[in-house]
């Protein structure tokens, strides 16, 4: 490995810019799960430090778990856990990790009215009167998702940050102001982090995040919400039912939901569009065709 002394000039301590260092390696797969890390006496070449230094910086990564270490054997990087979402269910992420038994914690970073959003958000609430809502969502500390949420501010108006803490926004939306998530689209894009989502999820600058985003409508057909969810690309892992029952597969990407028509308000009561066979199956095609057109843009980019 590359020579890099640490900086002495550093306000940080010694020790945490080596565990620093060898955390970004293991998140960016420089050092790949499973593998050992280099010995103490290479990290001390390294990075020109005592080995007091290079073992304090080893307990720091084995106490976060990054590192595993048995005794007698050089410590490995940790194969990391990986939380499955299914992406075409209208249900959220809370709801589908309390399904599964985890407990997912959520962090109200900020919720307060903004004059206008994007304009995906506003095409979708065919409004400019919104709520911004800003939101982390972590398992066992560790961050996984930033999530931006754009609501008509007019039908949540009483909604306050207070009510969001660990808790869904779906099932809030259901029992505080009888709006039941029904139906919406659902696009995948691998983008790179910019630096304030990179600090919330606690991962370098420009690192592949896969972004979940779309509209969601209620039962009786109206524009509930428009969400951007940037998850971290080393922990979550996205699921896609497929119906076999079909005779014949789409394999092209869908069309940009920002530039998608308005949908016409459906009558009460009816089906949510797309909701045979068929449609579940185009949608999921459609959403892992694009998924690797950007993961592949990515990668020859970088």
């Amino acid at each position: 490995m590359t020579a890099m002394p640490v900086d002495r000039s550093d306000s940080r301590p010694l020790h945490s810019q080596v565990a620093d260092a060898l955390r970004a390696e293991i998140r960016d797969r420089s050092i790949p799960p499973g593998d050992a890390l280099p010995s103490e006496a290479a990290l001390r070449e390294r990075f020109g430090v005592s080995r007091s230094v290079v073992r304090q910086a080893l307990a720091t990564l084995e106490d976060e778990g990054s590192v595993r270490r048995t005794r007698g054997r050089a410590p490995v990087a940790a194969i990391p856990t990986e939380h499955h979402r299914l992406v075409q269910r209208v249900t959220g992420l809370f709801d589908q990790f309390s399904a599964e038994g985890l407990s997912l914690r959520t962090a109200v970073l900020s919720l307060e009215r903004a004059r206008t959003g994007p304009p995906s958000a506003v095409h979708h609430l065919v409004t400019e009167d919104l709520l911004r809502l800003e939101r982390v969502r972590s398992v066992d500390d560790e961050a996984l998702s930033y999530v931006r949420t754009w609501l008509p501010a007019g039908r949540f108006a009483e909604l306050d940050a207070a009510m969001l803490a660990n808790a869904s926004l779906h099932r809030l939306m259901e029992v505080r102001f009888g709006a039941v998530p029904s139906s919406g689209r659902r696009q995948i894009r691998a983008v790179p982090a910019d630096p304030r989502i990179a600090r919330e999820l606690g991962v370098p600058d420009g690192v592949p995040l896969l972004l979940l985003e779309g509209g969601t409508f209620d039962q009786d057909g109206l524009p509930l919400e428009w969400f951007e969810s940037w998850h971290r690309s080393d922990r979550v892992v996205f699921d896609i039912e497929a119906d076999g029952a079909t005779d014949q597969v789409r394999i092209a990407p869908g069309p940009s939901l920002a530039a998608a028509p308005a949908p016409a308000e459906p009558p009460r009561g009816a089906p949510p569009e797309g909701g045979g066979p068929q449609g579940g199956l185009d949608r999921a095609v459609a959403l892992a065709a694009e998924l690797r057109t950007e993961l592949d843009r990515l990668r020859a980019g970088g």
